[in-house]
């Protein structure tokens, strides 16, 4: 069984992608090199920064976490990079 996990990354100007994987560096160096493997919305929008990363259980957890976060709002994402902010329990 491998482990998911949920991150985020910053770009340039400031927003910030959520997504999930099983390997944070692979899938950031990968978002940073662009096509074919990265995220479409992230092409040309680097320097990009990995500002957060934490294991999950599983990857429907990661899903529902991912799907969540992508709907808060920018100040709760931010306050969850800072730390002031805990993921949610996920039921499994």
């Amino acid at each position: 069984m491998s482990q998911w996990f949920i991150y985020m990354v910053r770009t340039a100007r400031g927003a910030l992608y959520t997504g999930i994987t099983t390997d944070v560096p692979r899938r950031f160096s990968e978002h940073q090199a662009g096509a074919p493997k990265g995220a479409r919305s992230l092409r040309g929008k680097g320097p990009l920064e990995l500002v957060f990363f934490a294991e999950t259980s599983d990857r429907a957890t990661a899903s529902r976490l991912e799907w969540q976060i992508k709907r808060w709002p920018r100040g709760q994402k931010e306050a969850l990079i800072r730390g002031e902010l805990s993921l949610p329990e996920m039921p499994g």
